[in-house]
């Protein structure tokens, strides 16, 4: 750093306004992070924390063969706050990166506050900026910013509404019937509820005539993200979804019997102590009485407090395909861009690096140099060709997986062999590609 450069605006304070900001502050900048919490909070979040992790404490995995792991990688290589943050507030989950999440959020904030380019301003942006910006607002964006987006996009664009899973106390869970085990014998980082052929029917039974918020949105056109799905809706596709999905017995075995069960409930730990564990994929809308009623019947869980419970809120996205650049940024407007899930990525390390991408850009619009993103052999290079490419009437949000990068040139039938190569290949390039567009690795790749 030589000096101090543009001032510019970061537009929110979760993971990509975070990762953004910081990006732009290493380059030289001054940075206006502007947080609207606790001025105006929004459904989901509960303090007004930089960086505050509103769903699952999961980061997922880590292992570079796994798309969730290469993407960290890529991630690290550029300097992430995000996985900074994760490394002194971590607990364990096997083969995933999870966090306590109050102890993330103050690791989040204290790196944000403590950069001496960084000032972090508490109100309500009402309007797109009119300077050089980052806007990474997320699926709860203001009503107000909301319509001016619209007003600048030409569209309403796209909306999808998102379920969270609730979390019980550790100390109400029995432990003689759950049991601590990882599939196929991993670490024993979850807790497992098993459930016989009769209960999980009767379980599925309880689920399909359980009462919902209704609200005053028609729930059977509601377009739920894929990956987030309330688990009765699940329901309503067939007995066997969840059994198939998020209850599945697959690589586990109930201690008390020898055997795999019939389908499993498991659970994740929120804090480091332990004390709070996650329903591991229940987001739902059933009304708080009914989530007592039925989540009781899950056996080891029938004398449960719930220290959350599940709920929805409304999430939006951008019609990137149709209205973005290939950066994120308004055609007309190269120094105006969106980061994190407001542009379709779907995910916490999705959106934590489109933030540090954003960075970057801006940082070189401001430069003069043309904004730059990672070839589609790497994770966050295919996450960008997804968003860029995509069919503008049927976009959808995504996640990283290694669907989205270009195929191998020749054939590995070996899942796992072909894994590694698509790894193996992708750091190469990242690496590559980071030494051409001549930005400093702060990690090899």
């Amino acid at each position: 750093m030589t000096g101090v450069r543009d001032e510019v605006t970061v537009v929110g304070g979760g993971l990509a306004g975070c990762e953004a900001a910081l990006q732009l502050a290493r380059a030289g900048h001054r940075v206006r992070l502007v947080e609207m919490r606790p001025v105006r909070s929004t459904p989901a979040h509960q303090t007004d924390g930089l960086g505050e992790l509103v769903c699952t404490n999961s980061f997922k995995a880590t292992d570079p063969t796994n798309a969730h792991g290469q993407l960290k990688r890529e991630m690290a290589a550029l300097g992430s706050v995000l996985l900074r943050a994760a490394e002194v507030s971590k607990v364990p989950a096997g083969g995933a990166l999870a966090v306590d999440r109050e102890l993330f959020s103050q690791a989040m904030t204290a790196a944000v506050e403590e950069h001496l380019l960084i000032q972090v301003v508490r109100e309500e942006v009402p309007e797109l900026p009119d300077g050089p910006a980052v806007v990474a607002t997320g699926p709860l964006t203001s009503d107000a910013l909301s319509a001016s987006i619209r007003g600048a996009l030409g569209e309403e664009g796209l909306s999808f509404f998102d379920a969270i899973a609730p979390i019980v106390e550790r100390d109400s869970i029995n432990e003689e019937i759950a049991f601590a085990q990882g599939r196929w014998d991993q670490d024993a980082d979850y807790l497992n509820c098993p459930m016989t052929e009769a209960e999980y029917g009767a379980f599925i039974e309880a689920v399909a005539g359980a009462d919902v918020h209704q609200g005053s949105h028609d729930w059977d056109q509601v377009p739920y993200f894929e990956g987030c799905l309330p688990i009765e809706v699940m329901v309503e596709r067939g007995p066997e979804t969840l059994r198939f999905g998020p209850m599945k017995p697959v690589g586990l075995e109930d201690p008390r019997t020898g055997k795999r069960p019939w389908a499993v409930v498991q659970l994740r730990r929120e804090d480091r102590a332990g004390q709070m564990w996650n329903l591991v994929g229940f987001q739902t809308r059933l009304r708080i009485g009914e989530q007592k009623r039925v989540f009781r019947m899950i056996p080891g869980l029938e004398e449960a407090e719930f220290l959350r419970f599940g709920s929805i809120h409304r999430n939006s996205y951008l019609n990137f395909p149709g209205r973005l650049s290939r950066h994120g940024s308004l055609p007309d407007r190269p120094e105006l861009i969106f980061a994190g899930q407001l542009t379709g990525v779907e995910g916490y390390t999705e959106s934590a690096s489109s933030g540090i991408l954003a960075g970057v850009n801006l940082d070189r619009v401001l430069r003069g140099l043309e904004p730059v993103v990672p070839p589609p052999t790497t994770m966050l290079g295919g996450l960008y060709r997804y968003l860029a490419e995509s069919d503008p009437a049927h976009f959808q949000p995504m996640n990283s997986n290694w669907g989205l990068v270009e195929p191998l040139e020749r054939r590995i039938r070996n899942k796992r062999q072909k894994r590694e190569a698509l790894a193996a290949r992708a750091g190469r390039e990242f690496a590559a590609w980071m030494d051409q567009v001549g930005i400093e690795a702060r990690v090899p790749v």
